[in-house]
């Protein structure tokens, strides 16, 4: 038997809080998505004037950060053309996505869901993402950097490899 922790509606609500609250202070309108570790929906909201189009991009990011256990953004520098992972975007019936602004949350180093924010510049979405984990309360650890599942471990392939 497993014992599963995930995201619930109050962290949830308070990621989103915080993503409103550096999207206010940036002056960009966002859509945040937040998804439990199966990178299905939790919470969502759309900031008054945020792009109808960043609805979907939104929920993708947090889809991909949470069942990936990665950053978008770390999709965005190896599916690139020759890349090791070329092609990714066109799995999950294309709801992956590598485009930054997708972040896991993590509590105890484990995944318990995922911040999904889309309606400014890639660079502009990730800021936010980050702020609403790093500000969100305790329940979450410092945002990951990227790599097999998380920061500084390998995948079971890798250590074969070895």
């Amino acid at each position: 038997m497993l014992t599963i922790t995930r995201i619930d509606r109050d962290d949830a609500h308070a990621l989103i809080d915080a993503a409103i609250e550096r999207s206010t202070q940036i002056g960009i309108p966002m859509c945040i998505a937040v998804a439990d570790d199966s990178g299905y929906l939790v919470a969502f909201d759309r900031m008054d004037t945020a792009k109808p189009t960043s609805v979907s991009i939104a929920i993708d990011k947090a889809f991909t950060a949470a069942g990936a256990r990665n950053p978008t953004s770390f999709y965005a520098k190896v599916s690139i053309p020759g890349g090791p992972a070329w092609g990714i975007d066109h799995s999950n019936d294309g709801h992956f996505t590598a485009i930054p602004g997708g972040i896991p949350v993590l509590h105890n180093d484990v995944v318990i869901g995922a911040i999904g924010i889309s309606g400014g510049n890639s660079s502009q979405d990730d800021d936010v993402a980050t702020y609403a984990v790093t500000h969100a309360g305790p329940l979450v650890g410092p945002p990951q950097t990227g790599g097999p599942h998380r920061a500084g471990t390998t995948s079971p392939r890798e250590d074969e490899a070895r």
